[in-house]
């Protein structure tokens, strides 16, 4: 970025004449310095260079930027090799090589580390990560104007299962899918599979920055004629309405049920059946979803 130290659009040709008078017209520096009100070694910094041509053919010595070429602290060469080295052992990760700099008796910071891992294109940062932008949350007035989704995780690592799950905010109807992966494309599959089963247009849809609703779903998600919203980082109201049907769905479907897949395909429909048609809300003023639903 250009930064320069002043600012004076005439600086530049100003420059040029004072070197002109000292080179061709015999003036002393201290004579230019006095004439112009600048100090004597800011004359002799100009005589260093060489007039060039500007705008409309005037001499002129550019204003040049103030930025410093090194920084005050940067790592020396040694220590920037040998975090590299330190790389190329084992493809560790910036934190374990800024531990075992510490034990090598290297001072340096672990921001420093990445840094230099990320200045040398070696960094686990990824350049196709994308930077979600957070538009205004649209108010939920009518159904679909906002549709939170999410995926409840249940299980260890090796046995786990799924269930994916959405909710209208404005009549609270909502849908869900067990599963026993989640991606980019199972999330688009369940979404059709929402749209064909709710009774009105889903308009925004709006989930976490899980990996199954990344770019290529949003992609998806924009050609089918809907928008796309990240919740905010660190807003965890964002989903609020949904997380507590999570939990609903937890504490009155899934924990009465067998933790398998074949119990959840059959009991989550039914369940889900009672609670759009049957089961009253308090947020709804003791009605249904479905009864809100019907009343736009």
């Amino acid at each position: 970025m250009y930064m320069p130290y002043s600012s004076n659009p005439h600086l530049p040709q100003l420059r040029a004449e004072a070197v002109r008078r000292v080179r061709y017209e015999g003036w002393k520096v201290r004579e230019v310095a006095r004439h112009f009100r600048y100090s004597h070694g800011a004359v002799l910094n100009w005589l260093k260079h060489t007039p060039e041509y500007g705008p409309y053919g005037r001499l002129i010595i550019p204003t040049a930027s103030s930025r410093p070429h090194h920084h005050l602290r940067e790592l020396s060469l040694d220590m920037v090799t040998r975090i590299l080295e330190l790389r190329r052992e084992r493809n560790q990760c910036a934190e374990i090589l800024h531990h075992r700099l510490l034990d090598e008796g290297i001072r340096v910071s672990l921001s420093s580390v990445k840094r230099t891992l990320k200045r040398n294109g070696i960094s686990r940062f990824s350049r196709w990560k994308k930077w979600h932008q957070y538009p205004p949350r649209p108010v939920p007035e009518t159904p679909g104007k906002l549709v939170e989704i999410d995926t409840i995780h249940d299980g260890p690592h090796g046995d786990r299962l799924y269930v994916c799950t959405l909710l209208d905010v404005c009549s609270r109807f909502a849908c869900a899918e067990p599963t026993i992966a989640i991606n980019t494309h199972r999330s688009l599959w369940f979404v059709e599979r929402a749209c064909h089963h709710a009774s009105f247009p889903l308009t925004t849809l709006q989930s976490d920055h899980g990996p199954e609703f990344s770019k290529w779903f949003t992609k998806r998600i924009v050609e089918r004629g809907m928008a796309h919203r990240h919740s905010r980082v660190r807003q965890p109201n964002d989903n609020a309405h949904l997380e507590r049907f999570n939990r609903t769905l937890q504490d009155e479907c899934l924990s009465r049920i067998s933790r398998n897949l074949r119990s959840w395909q059959k009991e989550i429909p039914e369940y889900l059946r009672y609670y759009n048609t049957e089961r009253p809300h308090m947020g709804l003023n003791f009605q249904t979803p479905t009864e809100v639903v019907r009343s736009y």
